[in-house]
């Protein structure tokens, strides 16, 4: 068995569409995207033992987070199953980082089935916690193993697109990372629908549905896996000529930088930097969207003339759910983005399209104070959306950046370790927003001005994040590899080179590929991303009626 995971066998071979690969990246992505959403289970799980009948309570405050990871007799605090949320993120990071490099040795095919067993093998241990109430097995199961495959997962497809599609390397990478975002619009209301179906008077129908979730997405992300092939060494589309080396444009190198030594080299930080600011500033965004829509424009959503803290119950309940139709909107422009944007820097080039990241981002963070005072509810959400736009983009122009810079043999490596940044900002995002909001509010501030400083710090992050894209320069050659050390990088990682330019080699794969398998492919991710994007339509509609 272990030579059918082998690299080799996976390479293409002449007549192989190139077009089967997107479709088996999304399939890993659409799954693993579902750590987005992963809040809607926290509501049921913190009542897990009240709906059984055991007349339990929720953990006390003086109930530490250590013990209540071992605690059966009362029900957990949201504020504690989020921290699963922090977890992904952090594990997603450190595995990119660790294991980015035995990625491009082995070949996707591998890391793929082993994301697959990490991520749902995760769930079924999380589906146990549940059953058994011990939450130490959900930050087992998910929140570590499954970060694991997550992190795993989520570099698996990238160099491989980007070797795929080295003429459109933006939209490659764009399509696949689009489906990271798209993955918590089809698994969130499907684990709705399926706790729905699951839930008795004692049951909240949670670890039923985190064991038949694992089932699907273990089906989905094995044949994402084995559907993975990687091109010959020196493939290129028949017709395509490469872009000049470090083009004014694009930066756009045709040799290799290996990846022990990104570590020492400038560019890697000053992208290191522009990453971080960017998601940064991004996840503040999103983290404090929902509550500030509602803090500032009050009652006004629902047509009546009051402040927030004015409001009862039934109007709190109705702007929540307008709240969340700006959410699901957001959630859109999210996903779009990391598909519009990161083909478009396939013709601007990738730090002319971070500059207008740097340069739009920061005017509309500047602009939401003045456009919440005036009560302009068409410019608040008009500056949201772009900027949720840009952070999805962000996420899905960066692998390119990375694959013009220090060239493509070892990219998803490269681009593993510097996953580190997301995580950094994972936790320097939120943490910024929170405390900021906290710190407002204990100086008696209004609700809706709380948010007016924060807007200001992510704008000097922005404002960070463009000075460091403006310092990106060519790397200096003596960081490249020779023309014998990337013969032994090759050999490692069992790539084989082609005899024609214009790709071809003898690959395992020899046969030519069935249109009609390709547009199966395209509809097996297509026809759940077209229904999880009809579902968040139709939450973001509730915001416009």
């Amino acid at each position: 068995m272990s030579g059918f995971f082998d690299k080799k066998r996976i390479i293409a071979g002449p007549g192989f569409n190139r077009w089967l690969v997107p479709p088996a990246a999304l399939a890993i992505h659409l799954c693993i995207g579902m750590a987005y959403g992963f809040s809607v289970f926290w509501l049921p799980l913190s009542k897990l033992l009240s709906t059984r009948g055991t007349g339990a309570v929720t953990c006390s405050a003086d109930v530490g987070f250590f013990a209540e990871l071992f605690a059966t007799g009362c029900d957990w605090r949201i504020a504690t199953l989020g921290w699963m949320y922090t977890l992904f993120f952090v594990f997603l990071g450190c595995s990119a980082a660790i294991w980015g490099g035995w990625l491009e040795r082995v070949g996707p095919r591998r890391v793929g089935v082993i994301s697959a067993l990490c991520w749902c093998g995760g769930m079924v241990l999380s589906a146990i916690g549940v059953y058994l109430h011990q939450f130490w097995l959900m930050v087992l199961g998910s929140g570590v193993i499954g970060g694991i495959g997550l992190g795993l997962g989520y570099i698996s497809p990238v160099s491989t697109l980007i070797k795929w599609f080295p003429d459109r390397r933006g939209m490659a990478t764009g399509m696949a990372i689009m489906g990271f975002g798209g993955g918590a619009m089809i698994g969130s209301p499907l684990a709705v629908e399926l706790m729905k179906y699951f839930s008795t008077p004692t049951d909240v129908g949670v670890a039923q549905t985190f064991l038949t979730m694992a089932l699907i997405y273990f089906v989905f992300m094995m044949a994402g896996a084995l559907g993975y092939r990687v091109p010959p060494t020196g493939w290129k589309p028949a017709g395509w000529t490469p872009k000049e080396a470090a083009s004014a444009k694009g930066m756009i190198t045709q040799r290799h930088v290996h990846v022990t030594k990104v570590w020492g080299i400038p560019q890697f930080w000053l992208v290191w930097i522009v990453l971080c600011m960017n998601v940064s500033a991004g996840i503040g965004v999103i983290g404090m969207a929902s509550p500030m829509l509602q803090e500032v424009f009050g009652g006004t959503l629902v047509g009546v003339q009051k402040g927030f803290t004015a409001l009862d119950t039934q109007e709190l309940a109705s702007i929540a759910i307008v709240a969340g139709g700006f959410t699901a909107l957001l959630s859109l422009f999210n996903i779009g983005g990391r598909f519009f944007w990161a083909s478009l820097s396939d013709k601007l080039g990738r730090k002319l399209t971070y500059t207008v990241f740097f340069v739009l981002g920061g005017i509309l963070y500047a602009s939401i104070p003045s456009s919440a005072g005036a009560g302009s509810r068409l410019l608040f959400v008009a500056a949201f959306c772009i900027i949720l736009s840009m952070y999805g983009g962000g996420f899905s122009t960066v692998p390119a950046y990375l694959a013009d810079l220090f060239g493509t043999q070892n990219v998803g490596a490269i681009h593993g370790r510097l996953l580190t940044a997301w995580a950094t900002a994972g936790i320097l995002g939120p943490v910024v927003v929170n405390y900021m909001r906290e710190y407002q509010l204990g100086l008696g501030l209004p609700r809706d001005q709380v948010y007016n400083q924060t807007m200001y710090i992510l704008v000097g992050m922005l404002v960070i994040g463009f000075i460091a894209n403006l310092l990106i320069r060519p790397v200096d050659k003596k960081y490249f590899m020779t023309d014998a050390e990337l013969a032994q990088e090759r050999k490692l990682a069992q790539d084989k080179v082609t005899e024609t330019a214009a790709g071809g080699g003898q690959g395992n794969n020899s046969s030519v590929t069935s249109p009609a398998l390709v547009v199966f492919a395209w509809l097996a991710v297509g026809l759940p991303l077209a229904w999880g994007t009809y579902r968040t339509l139709e939450s973001a509609a509730k915001f416009f009626n």
